[in-house]
Parts: C-alpha cells; structure tokens; sequence
C-alpha cells in the first residue's frame, strides 16, 4: 500500500456531505425518542453524532465505483448504522440493513418511512440462515472477526466482492482467513482517535 491513502489522506476525518446532515440528525432525534422505550443503545446522546454518523461516513468515499442499482449490505446493521448513512448517501442503491433484532429493525424500518429512505431496506435473519443476499458490497461494524466476517461474507456477497469492515487501530492483531487479502485505510475520529476501514477482498492473479 502507498503511503498516502486515497480514500483518507494523512488519516485525516471523515467528510460528511452537508446535505447528508439535517436527516441525519432527524435520524438521531428518532433513536433518541425510540431509545427511552426500547432501550436500543447504551451509547451516551452526546456520543452518537460522531460514533454512529461521523464513523460511517468513512465508508461513502467506497461506495463510489458502485454502479446504480447495486447492492450493499450492512451485517450486523443494529439501529442501521453505517446503513442509513450509506443509503442516505446514494439513493440509487440498494442497501440491506440486516441484524437478527426484531426490535432494532423495526426501528430502522420507522426511520426508512420518516426520514425518508426508500432505499433502505430491512432484512431479519441470522446471517448464517439467511438465504444468500447477493451484494455487491459488505460492510460490518463491531460484528465479529474477521475470520467471522468472511464466512458470513462469503455466503452472501457475490463472488469478489468487496467487504469493508470498521475496526480499531489494532485491527491487525486478528487472523486473516485464508483466501483473503486486507488493505487498511486509517482515519480519525474527533475525540474517540485513530480507527480503520480494514478493505477485504480476494487477491488479484
């Protein structure tokens, strides 16, 4: 890998696109409200701009070589993030927020109708019970291993796409499975330091 990164230059802070703000803080007005009944998540109010939103938009500048109509799919997705971001980002896509909680997803079917995001869709399951989803793209955020993330990928992404995973900076202490060939891509978060979009995909002959 060069040393200047071209997806995050220098590690520098993610880039949300200003039209990307106001539903997005729509967004976590909703999570709030869902959240003293739910109880959803655990993270602080004050925390969630830049763990939930600010975090995934280090994945929008991946989404690029995506053609319209693709399909990417958030495992794991919780409350729906990356999704909602990424979905938000690129209306032309097709984006599966996929978790096994019937009560985050039936969130995260409230915010695709009030925000809205008619691009986003729900999917329940366990990921190795689903049947194959056929993305064109993977994204994860403190799901598994990467080892995990592969088998479940390797399910449910078409073959060599790209799967990207959102790690902490000693990402590199986890085994790579066999098969499968990581490339980090470093930015940085305001306050909580130094994460990693960990790029998987198959080598290239």
């Amino acid at each position: 890998m060069c040393e200047e990164d071209p997806w995050h230059p220098g590690g520098m802070e993610p880039r949300l696109p200003s039209p990307l703000s106001a539903p997005l803080r729509r967004y976590l007005v909703l999570l709030d409200r869902w959240n003293r009944t739910h109880a959803l998540t655990s993270l602080p109010q004050a925390e969630r701009w830049e763990e939930l939103i600010l975090d995934a938009a280090a994945l929008l500048p991946f989404l690029e070589p995506l053609a319209p109509g693709s399909r990417v799919a958030d495992l794991g997705t919780g409350m729906g993030c990356p999704a909602v971001v990424l979905a938000l980002a690129r209306p032309d896509l097709e984006v599966l927020a996929v978790d096994a909680s019937a009560k985050k997803l039936a969130f995260v079917r409230q915010a695709a109708l009030e925000l809205p995001v008619p691009n986003l869709k729900a999917v329940q399951g366990r990921l190795e019970d689903l049947a194959p989803l056929g993305a064109d793209l993977g994204t994860a955020k403190a799901l598994g291993s990467l080892e995990q993330l592969m088998g479940w990928w390797s399910r449910h992404g078409k073959a060599d796409a790209p799967f990207l995973a959102l790690k902490g900076p000693d990402w590199s202490r986890e085994p790579l499975p066999s098969g499968w060939e990581a490339t980090p891509h470093p930015y940085t978060l305001p306050t909580r330091g130094q994460r990693v979009v960990v790029e998987l995909g198959r080598p290239k002959n």
